[in-house]
């Protein structure tokens, strides 16, 4: 049996040996709870979560403070939205979000429209980016929360979230931004971009599954959510549960390590994807979707048209790779993204996601290079190249 290569990271990475040593005590010795106030247990725990609060203020530039414990970023978008949506109807009950959304933004928007919310819904172009200009045409003054995700998490487009910023701000509304596929990648500063309310899940940059954190500016503006989890008043009454130490503790190193090593794995691995992107695109009839020069540098959202992804993954097994979204890879449609872009259901059918991480080698983007020419023109041959030129 051949190795396998993951190249799959936008839909979850391993976990950072380093993450899980520094997480590994804190199932067993250092296993108090952080809301017991009374004994040594309780401190210890208690310390760890102010340490890894810092550590995640620290990475996205705020203050501890702002910073709300989850259990991921559907949770912390659930919490951002609906938080605002409750809190703010006096003003108005207008939304704005983009049609090439995740879908935690996408089902908690819908669900709002049949409790009364009114949502607009911005196009792309066909690099997958917003125009400013329709953004700004769209906010009324009944406006209360725009939601653009930083970098989406099947094209790894980016969105030009400082200007989109200024614009919110402009009509007094609130900005909401969804990087839980930038934070960890690219560095983010929430002061200088000027965002009110952001998303983020330690899975995604080589930390534990099941937590995540949510920023909530205080000043300038200071915003105000309504909670959507009652009883104990954890996380200052945002978010109420038992605290997840464990993977608290794992998410504050995980920023850590990203602070310190972002850029260096940044340089290698977009080297990688450059040299996967340009032997497969040798071939004929395959592109990149999306914009090549804003977006992420280890994504690509690559179209081998004529050729069903279905059946060039089932053609190369050892390479774990995805269609779309891992949040929607169960429902048989075309990618909602993909098809806000203006590609056809037959070129959304066609097109495949690379996402590749830090642990990622020269060896495995060879052996995918190979594996999938040699399965693109398996696949043409049986079909006698019918597919247009």
């Amino acid at each position: 049996m051949k190795t396998l290569v993951y190249l799959d990271h936008n839909a979850t990475t391993p976990l950072d040996p380093r993450v899980l040593e520094t997480m590994l005590p804190y199932f067993t010795e250092k296993f108090g709870n952080a809301a017991s106030r009374t004994h040594a247990f309780g401190w210890l725990a208690n310390d760890a979560v102010k340490t890894s609060r810092k550590q995640v203020a620290d990475l996205i530039n705020c203050l501890d403070q702002e910073i709300v414990f989850t259990s991921g970023a559907t949770e912390a978008i659930n919490l951002a939205i609906k938080g605002v949506w409750e809190i703010y109807q006096s003003k108005g009950k207008h939304i704005i979000t983009v049609k090439t959304e995740h879908k935690a933004v996408l089902d908690t928007c819908k669900a709002l429209e049949n409790k009364g919310a009114i949502i607009t819904y911005l196009s792309v172009d066909r690099e997958g980016l917003i125009d400013p200009d329709e953004l700004k045409n769209a906010i009324t003054d009944q406006t209360i929360l725009v939601a653009v995700m930083y970098a989406n998490n099947e094209t790894g487009v980016i969105q030009p979230v400082k200007q989109i910023a200024e614009i919110v701000h402009a009509a007094k509304c609130i900005f909401l931004c969804d990087a839980t596929q930038a934070v960890g990648k690219i560095n983010i500063d929430v002061e200088d971009e000027h965002i009110d309310l952001l998303c983020l899940s330690a899975h995604k940059f080589y930390g534990p599954k099941g937590v995540g954190a949510l920023y909530v500016r205080r000043k300038d503006p200071r915003v105000t959510l309504f909670p959507q989890i009652d009883g104990g008043g954890h996380e200052r009454g945002l978010r109420s549960g038992t605290l997840n130490i464990t993977g608290i503790v794992g998410l504050g190193k995980a920023c850590e390590i990203a602070k310190a090593e972002m850029w260096e794995d940044s340089a290698r691995i977009s080297k990688l994807r450059i040299r996967l992107e340009q032997a497969l695109c040798e071939q004929p009839d395959v592109f990149i979707n999306g914009s090549i020069k804003h977006r992420l540098y280890n994504t690509s959202n690559i179209c081998f048209h004529g050729i069903r992804s279905e059946s060039l993954i089932n053609k190369i097994p050892h390479i774990a790779i995805a269609m779309g979204s891992a949040c929607t890879s169960a429902v048989q449609e075309p990618s909602h993204v993909l098809k806000a872009m203006g590609l056809s259901d037959e070129d959304s059918y066609s097109s495949i996601r690379f996402g590749l991480g830090k642990f990622t080698n020269e060896a495995e983007i060879t052996e995918t290079i190979e594996s999938i020419s040699s399965a693109v023109k398996m696949l043409r041959s049986n079909q006698g190249d019918k597919g247009p030129k």
